[in-house]
């Protein structure tokens, strides 16, 4: 648990604070738990991972001292292997699903995920190489896991595959929006690095309807994979939004990343409006950055929370604050136009919504005000509007509409995966989930462009 409390905190100190939290195990460790791994035959751990990953197999080869061997069968089932080591909600799939639950602790397959691919990275070897080339080209947008995933698919398959990526540099979420003391950028970009060796060009700082449009790559590419994830956060919709000190959650979460660590925040009372693992990345930011106290705020309870528990508890121990059932209704500032409180209610649940969760319903009379130098917004996260229509693609609220067997959408040229597909629903969108979509979607791909060709040899 770090100090929040301090008022001021030394550049050394922060960037300690924003180091990986989670320690890797030793060789020695390493190959006991694995030597504690029953190898079952029907494997219940492989069946709950979602890209399917050999799990017996990869700690096996751990335990004998194949390390390159266990690294290409977790990176084989997953691109994203060495990501998902470290943010995948293990507790509920492979480790959840092992049969050493039921008589003690489970294998840590998590962590021997991260040992095998940790020795891969400080390796330098290249695990993969590009299969002879078929003379089709296929362009993916977003270099996300899923874009990623589809890109190294493709690209075994014989494919040239250029990715376009809007941002500077490549690996979506796991570059920008996931915390560095979970994720270090260092991981994303060597999984990115790996596939660019297999001559993917990746295209960075490079927006599909500024720099390129939809239609020059319709007209270029004979198929394309919509990989864009999310945009920002939307607004909340109260009085005082537009006061300084009132932050995105995802902008604030990639300044950690992608910027000088900011020292404005130390001292200051923050609080986080939502209660999904974004809210609780921007929250664990804030702490880590300082901020003398740190609220979250959720107008519902714990139980209807999209964030993982491991997330909820690793809040807990920065020393995050939760106010359950609580809503903002204005944000109140200073003489100087700045955030200096928010004005809130208490809620109670009444009647489910669409969604099947109970509806929150204010109770009158309960507006109360919390002090707040720092308000950060994150309610979820807005759609690529404009980029679906660029497209001219079917879609329910900013979802894309695919078939989910193919990943087709209501163009027959484009596929679509990972976020841009997700709509709500706890656990749904995780990064090995987009991973295994940009691997079926490649597959897809190939499966169409096989069609066609047998199509046009029999006239």
């Amino acid at each position: 648990m770090i100090d929040i409390k301090q008022k001021r905190i030394s550049r050394t100190d922060l960037e300690q604070n924003f180091r990986e939290v989670e320690p890797a195990l030793s060789e020695r460790d390493a190959v006991q738990e694995a030597n504690r791994c029953l190898y079952c035959y029907d494997a219940p751990c492989i069946k709950a991972c979602p890209t399917g990953i050999n799990i017996p197999s990869f700690i096996k080869k751990i335990s004998t001292g194949n390390m390159l061997g266990s690294a290409k069968t977790i990176m084989e089932a997953n691109p994203a292997g060495a990501s998902c080591s470290r943010v995948c909600p293990t507790e509920e799939l492979c480790e959840g699903a092992c049969v050493l639950n039921s008589s003690g602790s489970p294998i840590l397959i998590g962590k021997l995920q991260r040992h095998a691919t940790d020795w891969a990275i400080k390796s330098g070897k290249d695990l993969f190489s590009p299969g002879t080339a078929n003379g089709k080209k296929t362009a993916i947008i977003g270099s996300g896991p899923a874009g990623l995933s589809a890109a190294r698919e493709l690209a075994r398959l014989g494919y040239k595959a250029v990715i376009y990526e809007a941002e500077a540099e490549a690996g979506g979420l796991n570059t920008y929006g996931i915390v560095s003391f979970r994720l270090p950028k260092a991981i994303a970009h060597w999984e990115a690095e790996q596939i660019r060796r297999m001559n993917v060009d990746i295209r960075t700082s490079t927006k599909v309807g500024r720099d390129v449009t939809a239609e020059e790559l319709l007209a270029e590419y004979d198929c394309i994979v919509l990989a864009a994830g999310m945009s920002k956060v939307p607004d909340l919709g109260i009085e005082g939004e537009e006061l300084e000190g009132v932050l995105d959650a995802i902008e604030f979460v990639k300044q950690t990343k992608t910027a000088d660590l900011r020292s404005d925040i130390a001292g200051k009372r923050a609080v986080v409006i939502g209660a999904g693992n974004t809210a609780i990345d921007a929250a664990t930011c804030a702490a880590r950055l300082a901020a003398e106290n740190v609220k979250i705020l959720y107008r519902r309870t714990q139980e209807e929370m999209t964030a993982y528990d491991f997330e909820y508890e690793f809040a807990k121990q920065d020393g995050v604050e939760f106010r359950w059932l609580t809503a903002p209704r204005r944000i109140i500032s200073n003489d100087r136009g700045e955030a200096a409180g928010i004005e809130c209610i208490q809620m109670m649940l009444g009647e489910p919504d669409q969604d099947g969760r109970r509806r929150p319903v204010p109770i009158e009379g309960s507006e109360h005000v919390l002090p707040a130098d720092i308000i950060i917004k994150a309610i979820g996260q807005q759609r690529h509007g404009s980029l679906i229509a660029q497209f001219g693609l079917e879609h329910k609220k900013g979802v894309v509409l695919i078939d989910t067997e193919t990943f087709q959408t209501s163009n027959p040229k484009v596929f679509a995966c990972g976020d841009i597909v997700f709509g709500k629903g706890k656990g749904e969108a995780m990064v090995v989930t987009a991973a295994q979509q940009g691997k079926q979607a490649a597959h897809s791909i190939h499966k169409l462009m096989q069609k066609e060709e047998r199509r046009k040899a029999n006239g």
